[in-house]
């Protein structure tokens, strides 16, 4: 049984045939998965694709690209629509200085606004970081000593010093597609250090096909790439590996029910 903790089923190239993409993840032993809201503008789609499908979970949150683009919200908005019976995470969030799509304060004023609905609901806090390592680390570690908040840092690409920060807060890391590219050797030697009882899975889709697929239109389906070559990395079996990541997402996302 595998999991995809992270795809965006409400995206063009996705969204026009979920029932379609939802058979191919069945086909492909992926039993559950969690869609991710970037705007709140979109938490009505995420939501209803959720609402429809007995598989699938959604979270609510402001993705740092879209957080200049909408009215800078309060933490008690996200609470509130985190009520929704299927909305089992905050996120995503974070920073992104790669793209700089968002002035950075904006960013930052946002991504601490979802930890603090993280920390309200009890909720995990769906992490993005990009180019913006030493930033995040930062405001994770100012944060954590208002109180503790569960958390995952997704689509895992950074160094040790995020892995550590991560792990020393309590939070989950999620490994993506990226982890089957030719050229992430030095990502695959961090991952391998990595305790087990930590690790998520997920797809990032329509974004980062793994290999084989590379290039092409990501999907849950396409998560057990990430699962078999995640086994190769910490020297498993394909099935203990993915009943250990599978065990792990609903060990942090707790409102989730199987």
């Amino acid at each position: 049984m595998l999991v995809d903790s992270h795809c965006h089923l409400s995206y063009e190239g996705l969204c026009e045939q979920v029932p379609d993409v939802l058979e191919r993840a069945r086909e492909a032993g992926v039993t559950y998965m969690l869609c991710i809201c970037s705007s709140l503008l979109e938490f009505g789609d995420v939501s209803q694709v959720a609402d429809n499908n007995n598989n699938v979970f959604c979270s609510v949150g402001i993705h740092p690209h879209e957080s200049g683009k909408e009215p800078e919200i309060d933490a008690e908005t996200l609470v509130k629509l985190a009520e929704h019976p299927k909305t089992i995470g905050i996120g995503e969030t974070g920073l992104d200085f790669y793209y700089d799509n968002s002035p950075r304060n904006i960013q930052e004023r946002n991504f601490r606004t979802h930890i603090q609905a993280a920390r309200k609901t009890k909720l995990p806090l769906i992490i993005h970081t990009r180019d913006a390592d030493q930033r995040t680390i930062e405001i994770l570690r100012e944060e954590h000593t208002e109180g503790p908040f569960p958390g995952v840092i997704h689509c895992f690409s950074a160094g040790e010093e995020v892995a550590n920060c991560a792990l020393e807060l309590g939070l989950f890391i999620s490994l993506s597609g990226i982890i089957t590219f030719k050229n992430a050797q030095e990502l695959r030697n961090t991952v391998k250090s990595l305790p087990l009882d930590r690790i998520l899975l997920e797809t990032d889709s329509p974004f980062l096909a793994p290999m084989p697929h590379r290039g092409k239109k990501n999907e849950p389906a396409f998560v057990i790439h990430t699962a078999q070559k995640a086994s190769e990395i910490f020297e498993i079996s394909f099935d203990e590996l993915t009943d250990i990541t599978t065990k792990n997402f609903f060990r942090l996302f707790t409102k989730a029910t199987q």
